[in-house]
């Protein structure tokens, strides 16, 4: 099962964003931090130049959470999640993804993003949902990885819950993309703690938290 978990991590980190992830003992992320900080890379520029490149190598925080969805919805279809995951960028970008129970891809996840969030109070994140990232096993690869379309859309996702406390009781999506497919999801924890990685782009392992 341990192993399982962590191929199905590595596949989720090559969506959101693409990347070789690594272990280091340098400076890291603070966990609260990573969802209070504002983002320094926005620039409210279209996406359509991004679709079908890679995401830039720069997340430096990654947590892994497991549960059920009760809805999980893409462009109209129903389907159950195999895990959810949250990650978080140098530059302050977000993402919430999904990987898909698909028996017939199992490279089918989506990734809802955004750089732009409020906290309503120390349990409640609220991202602003800018871009989808969609992947599947018909994806081009690059360096053996699959490339993710990147597409610009409109939404939000909120989470109860916190980083810092290890725990997130739930996550709620909804956005739709520029040609009006919809995406939504809501996620109930089971009640374990999130499984936290700080990353370092450079080298290619991972170390756990704890």
């Amino acid at each position: 099962m341990r192993l399982y978990r962590n191929a199905l991590a590595a596949l989720i980190l090559t969506l959101a964003p693409q990347m070789p992830v690594a272990a280091d003992d340098t400076v890291r992320p603070n966990v609260n931090a990573a969802q209070n900080s504002p983002a320094n890379g926005a620039t409210g520029t279209d996406d359509t130049s991004n679709e079908l490149k890679p995401q830039a190598p720069d997340t430096d925080l990654f947590a892994l959470m497991t549960g059920t969805c009760s809805t999980l919805k893409v462009a109209g279809r129903d389907f159950a999640c195999r895990t959810v995951a949250f990650s978080h960028s140098v530059e302050g970008r977000a993402y919430f993804t999904i990987a898909l129970d698909d028996p017939a891809d199992q490279s089918h996840i989506i990734s809802f993003s955004g750089e732009v969030s409020k906290r309503a109070n120390d349990t409640t994140y609220d991202l602003t949902i800018d871009r989808m990232l969609l992947n599947s096993k018909s994806q081009p690869k690059a360096d053996g990885l699959p490339v993710p379309t990147v597409v610009k859309s409109a939404g939000r996702c909120v989470q109860l819950g916190s980083l810092s406390s290890g725990h997130i009781s739930s996550v709620v999506c909804s956005a739709t993309d520029k040609s009006g497919k919809k995406y939504d999801v809501r996620f109930e924890s089971d009640g374990s703690p999130i499984t936290i990685r700080h990353v370092n782009p450079s080298a290619p392992t991972i170390r756990q938290q704890g």
